[in-house]
């Protein structure tokens, strides 16, 4: 039995996806503005903030490591947290208080003015995003929302808003890491140029 059509198909998609970004000015413009408000951070000493639920916990892992480790060469370590890591927390505050406040309480200890916060939220409906943008607001941190087309509640909520053009999961997720790869790249260059 073969796959091949299955998965040209999906490969396909995603790509398309992808490329349907590239030709939509008023996204580039978005990612434009997202990227400098992360430089901006970093350049001024600032955290940038992670967090998700899922797949895109993990994606929000996976790109908080690529600012705290490296990315395309060695430099130094930029600080960056991913709110979905601390299990003992997650689960303290979600036995505590309630799951919709997993990461907005630990956003209210470890943030600060001037920080940065990315929430990745397929739907842009998840609760616990949604109350961290709430928190990361009254705070002054500024907020970034990576979503799928619609936006959900977080369009309304944060500074910034990227709608991956999809409404499927799976394409929404492989177009967050494509644009938070680049996105990490570029603050990579600009805040530790490669000697």
């Amino acid at each position: 039995m073969s796959y091949s059509a299955v998965l040209r198909t999906s490969i396909g998609e995603s790509a398309e996806t992808k490329n349907r970004v590239t030709r939509d000015d008023e996204l580039m413009e978005m990612l434009d503005d997202i990227t400098g408000a992360v430089v901006d951070c970093m350049a001024k000493g600032g955290t940038v903030f992670f967090c998700g639920n899922g797949g895109s916990s993990t994606d929000a892992e996976h790109l908080s490591a690529e600012l705290l480790g490296r990315f395309k060469y060695d430099r130094p370590s930029m600080s960056s947290y991913c709110l979905a890591s601390n299990t003992a927390a997650m689960t303290a505050i979600g036995n505590d208080y309630s799951y919709d406040l997993t990461f907005a309480r630990q956003l209210a200890g470890l943030g600060r003015k001037g920080d940065v916060l990315v929430g990745l939220s397929t739907s842009g409906n998840s609760g616990n995003v949604v109350q961290a943008v709430r928190q990361a607001t009254e705070m002054e941190i500024t907020t970034v929302a990576f979503t799928g087309a619609d936006g959900g509640k977080l369009a309304g909520l944060a500074d910034f808003t990227f709608r991956a053009p999809s409404y499927e999961t799976a394409r929404v997720q492989e177009c967050h890491m494509a644009v938070g790869h680049t996105i990490c790249e570029i603050v990579e260059a600009t805040i530790h140029p490669r000697p």
